[in-house]
Order: C-alpha cells, then sequence, then structure tokens
C-alpha cells in the first residue's frame, strides 16, 4: 500500500508540473473550422464543444509535450466561399500546425486544395460525403476522416430497405448542394446493382419549407420507401410533409435526421419512427460514451445535444491527433502527422468507437460499414431500432480489415 500511495502522490507531481511548463509554453495551435452560424449551426456548435472539451481535458494534465493546446475556431457559416476564406487564414495566415473541420461537404469540397497543396493535415470529423477522401489518392492525400462516408450509408440504407425489407420502389429526396447531390449519386448506384431505379427523385434547393407537392408525387409513383439526403432544417421540412401527406411509407436518412433542429422544428409526432444512420447512440452500456456525455452537457451547458455524432466525432478526431504527434516524436508537419496516422502503433479508445489502425496509405476513413447502427427516432430521443444492436453496444467495434 504505500508504494501505491507513492506512485499517485509521484505520478499528482508530475501532472501538476506538466500543468505549470504547459502554463508558460508556447501554445500548440490548431485550426478549427465548422458551421457555427446559421442552419446547420445545431450540429456544428456540437462539433465545437467536442473539440474544445477535448482539448480542455488535454490540457488540465498538460497539454502535448508540456505545450497546452490552443483552438483557432474559424466560422464557414455553411457557406463554401467563406470556407475557402477561411482554410487559407488558418493555413497560410494563422499557420496552425493541423485543422479539424468541415460538417458541410460543399463547404470542404471547395476547400480542400488549400489544405493538399500545402501540405497541411485535415481531420473531418462530420462531413461525409464521398468525394472528401476520395479527390486525391489517399498514398498522397493530406484528408483525414472519421465520419461514416456517404457511400457507406447508402450501402447500408439500401441493405435495409431493399436487402433486409424487400422494399423496391424507393423514392429519394435529395437536396441541391455537394451533399445532396453526392447521396443521390451513391443511393442510385446501390439501388442500380440491385436491378433497381429509383421510383421517384425530388431535388430542392436549401432553404425550402414546403416539401408536400414532392411528397405527395413520390406517393402516386408509389413510392414503399423514401430515402431523405439533406441537413436538419430541410429534414425537418420532409417528415412534415410526409405527415402532412398521410404518406406511410418508412422514412430513412443519414446522421442529419438525429440533429436537434429536426425535432425542433417538426416535433416529436412527425418524427417518431422515422431512421437514420448512426455511428453512435445515445446510451449508458459503454463507460466511455457516458463518461463523455456527463461532461460534454457539463461543459457544454445544453440540454438536448444538437448531434451527438458531431460532438462525439470532434472530440476522437482531437484526441486522435494527440495519439499522432505522441508517435510522430514531436514532428508535427502534414507529412509527420501523415506518416503516423496512416500506421497507428496503439489504439485509442475513443467514445465513438475504438479506432485500431484505422488509417493506412490506401485508406483515410476510419469508419467500416460493420461500425454503423440503424437509430430511430422515439418519444423524442435516439434509440437503437433493432434491440439486439442495443445488445451489442457495450461491445469494441473495429474496421474489419483490422480484426
Amino acid at each position: 500500500m504505500p508504494n501505491l500511495v507513492a506512485a499517485i502522490a509521484v505520478r499528482a507531481a508530475v501532472l501538476v508540473s506538466l500543468a505549470c511548463s504547459a502554463a508558460h509554453a508556447e501554445p500548440l495551435r490548431i485550426g478549427l473550422i465548422g458551421p457555427f452560424s446559421g442552419g446547420s449551426g445545431d450540429f456544428g456548435n456540437s462539433a465545437r464543444y467536442g473539440a474544445e472539451l477535448a482539448v480542455k481535458e488535454i490540457n488540465e494534465v498538460g497539454g502535448y509535450l508540456g505545450r497546452p493546446l490552443e483552438l483557432v475556431v474559424k466560422d464557414d457559416e455553411a457557406n463554401p466561399d467563406v470556407g475557402l476564406r477561411v482554410s487559407q487564414e488558418l493555413v497560410l495566415k494563422e499557420k496552425v500546425a493541423f485543422t479539424i473541420g468541415f460538417c458541410n461537404t460543399g463547404v470542404a469540397m471547395k476547400s480542400l486544395d488549400v489544405f493538399q497543396k500545402n501540405r497541411h493535415l485535415l481531420m473531418v470529423p462530420c462531413s461525409q460525403g464521398t468525394a472528401v477522401t476520395k479527390k486525391y489518392p489517399p498514398a498522397d492525400s493530406y484528408i483525414f476522416r472519421i465520419a461514416p462516408p456517404d457511400l457507406l450509408n447508402a450501402q447500408f440504407l439500401i441493405a435495409e430497405i431493399v436487402d433486409r425489407r424487400k422494399l423496391r420502389r424507393v423514392a429519394i429526396f435529395a437536396d441541391q448542394t455537394g451533399y445532396g447531390e453526392g447521396g443521390l449519386k451513391d443511393l442510385t448506384a446501390e439501388l442500380a446493382k440491385r436491378g433497381l431505379a429509383p421510383a421517384y427523385v425530388a431535388r430542392f434547393p436549401l432553404g425550402v419549407t414546403d416539401l408536400g407537392g414532392h411528397m405527395r408525387a413520390a406517393k402516386e409513383a408509389g413510392a414503399d420507401a423514401l430515402v431523405s439526403y439533406t441537413v436538419g432544417p430541410e429534414q425537418a421540412a420532409a417528415v412534415k410533409a410526409r405527415q402532412e401527406a398521410g404518406v406511410q411509407a418508412p422514412f430513412f436518412a443519414p446522421w442529419p435526421l438525429s440533429f436537434r433542429s429536426v425535432v425542433e422544428t417538426a416535433g416529436n409526432a412527425a418524427v417518431e419512427g422515422t431512421m437514420m444512420v448512426q455511428t453512435i447512440v445515445h446510451d449508458t452500456y459503454n463507460e466511455r460514451r457516458a463518461s463523455f456525455l456527463a461532461r460534454y452537457f457539463k461543459y457544454s451547458k445544453e440540454r438536448r445535444i444538437g448531434s451527438l455524432m458531431a460532438a462525439a466525432q470532434a472530440y476522437d478526431s482531437v484526441h486522435l491527433m494527440l495519439w499522432a504527434m505522441f508517435q510522430s516524436k514531436g514532428d508535427t508537419s502534414g507529412d509527420g502527422l501523415k506518416r503516423a496516422l496512416e500506421n497507428l502503433q496503439k489504439p485509442y479508445r475513443g467514445v465513438t468507437t475504438t479506432y485500431s489502425r484505422p488509417f493506412d496509405a490506401e485508406d483515410h476513413d476510419a469508419i467500416a460499414i460493420n461500425m454503423l447502427w440503424l437509430g430511430v427516432w422515439k418519444k423524442g430521443e435516439i434509440a437503437y431500432f433493432y434491440p439486439e444492436d442495443a445488445k451489442r453496444a457495450g461491445f469494441v467495434r473495429r474496421k474489419e480489415s483490422s480484426q
């Protein structure tokens, strides 16, 4: 027992010493880009709170090798032109060590060249457009992501709708952004593999509040399943239109359907029973997750989280980059961080999942299809659609290639 007490005392002294050193050391500056205002602000701010919480925790135990972490935060306003401008500011003017950023695919796509041409590492916590990590060959790319690509979302949803439920007349609702365009392309390709085509396709701009005409047209086309590819406010418009048109076909979507803005705008009755792809569901089966949620709500002071996925994935992004920096032994250049991420030696037990060899030189997407869940709105909360998934939620999930 004396040895144990002495060991605890020594560790406490080391942490205090590191914290004191970090208070006087030059900060290690990290870029953070996201939509912190406007219609995408609910999930953008969740990502910001998640990243800030991770930085706060790391700094409390000494930062990185005695250097405190400092976030340089830029609001892209969900606007591609603004996103490009703030990306240039972070990389060329602020000269941050690396950047964590982007929730909107169209914003990300317009800015990727800034990071690639300057060999500046970008970790994407939220944007799911398939093209984000496909624009450059992974072997040459400085773009990494820990959100599921839309190709996986499409594969997951069409497998659920067509293969599992035997529904064949799928109506697709897609906004006219890069996100909606990519989702429509991926879903249509997955249907084509099964000899099917969409029963109806609805295209609409961001800001639309009435999708009743499109919903009635989908109903008249005999759609037996609906898939909506858009962000929070427009997801709300889609579920309200479904309710008002009396459409009984099941409603599916990628993660934006889980945003706080959807239920707050459309109401519990409109979202009840609608389903979405998730990497994480609010539960207490996972100790790491339960601890994160308690700390997140205390830090953010939110009553309802804007997007659990955005918060958890941004939090994991910061910690995963810390893992990479320790492995690179102080080399925070884009090349040094790229080499470390492509060959991580130690798993990071994150909130969303356990990252064990999440990347390599041919794959810069950390999430695999076996790591996805089908969530459902149930009495104003996101739950697992399948009870057996809830029972398996406490198990560690890794990429299939690393099992």
